[in-house]
């Protein structure tokens, strides 16, 4: 098959012909029809996870077929229309027994720990627990945002942040993960507030549902200006780049008992970020992470 590959980090990859994968006794094997770029595949290309094995198939958010089934697959057969969480759970550990996939103890992720869906095909493991089906009429290039993008802002919001109708949100950095989450947001009833540095992404932000922007390469206090539209801060406020200064002014522009949910990878240098724990303790607030979805929440 033909596959995107990086034999060293940070140089630039090539396409090349690399081995068809089989299917695991207990996984399948995927035709690729549409995959996503996040901000994480930069991080990996980069060298800042260490699961990466060289030569490396990077690409996590994926849809596309199933062409082949290990013999222990119940659910799935050839010609079936599926996604994947990008965080894939062994559906035995504690973990996964508790309902709680996404940080499996044992987890895989295609395109970190194994090879991705920058690729012709892709190998998924534990396909009974992980896979979800398509409906009909939904198009490949949609399922895909739901392998991380959108689903893992869906859970942020919903579940780790816990926005309700009329409440304030900021939401740090319009990436995908960012956009995902103004319209999940929005869609609830909450007020967001956009928060990026090009005013290209803030016009789009306005349009898919905030009610309000901040460009912070042209605002001298982006905390301030947070407090000041919402009248005391926002209820709750998420990282969704990953970065120190997007992670500590999330945190810093939340008003008393806010909740901060950090969805932007922060590793390598950014790993160990300085948090404004005197307004944690002071105000009540909470710190939350949040890392995908289970595949059984999609239904």
């Amino acid at each position: 098959m033909k596959a995107v590959v990086f034999e060293k980090f940070g140089e630039t990859p090539t396409i090349q012909t690399v081995p068809d994968p089989k299917p695991a006794p207990d996984g399948v094997v995927m035709k690729v029809e549409a995959t996503g770029l996040c901000r994480s595949d930069w991080h990996g290309w980069m060298g800042h996870d260490d699961g990466i094995t060289l030569p490396h198939v990077p690409g996590h958010e994926l849809a596309g077929v199933v062409v082949a089934a290990g013999k222990q697959v119940s659910r799935w057969k050839a010609g079936d229309r599926v996604t994947v969480p990008f965080a894939v759970g062994c559906g035995r550990c504690f973990e996964c027994t508790s309902g709680n996939h996404q940080v499996c103890e044992h987890q895989t992720q295609p395109g970190f720990t194994g090879w991705g869906s920058f690729a012709e095909y892709v190998g998924i493991e534990h396909a009974d627990t992980n896979l979800v089906r398509l409906p009909d009429a939904m198009e490949y290039a949609t399922a895909a945002s739901l392998g991380c993008r959108f689903v893992t802002s869906f859970r942020a919001i919903v579940d780790q942040g816990r926005v309700t109708p009329g409440e304030w949100v900021a939401v740090h950095g319009c990436g995908g993960v960012g956009l995902s989450a103004i319209m999940i947001a929005s869609a609830i009833g909450a007020n967001v507030i956009a928060i990026d540095l090009t005013d290209e992404k803030l016009e789009f932000a306005k349009k898919i549902g905030a009610v309000a922007t901040i460009n912070a390469s042209t605002t001298p206090h982006v905390v301030k200006a947070v407090k000041q539209i919402t009248n005391g801060g926002a209820h709750m406020s998420m990282d969704a780049l990953g970065h120190p200064a997007t992670s500590f002014n999330s945190i810093s522009n939340l008003r008393r008992r806010g909740r901060h949910v950090q969805v932007g990878l922060m590793l390598g240098e950014h790993a160990r970020p300085q948090v404004p724990m005197d307004k944690v303790i002071a105000f009540e607030l909470e710190i939350l992470g949040s890392h995908g979805m289970q595949a059984y929440r999609y239904s």
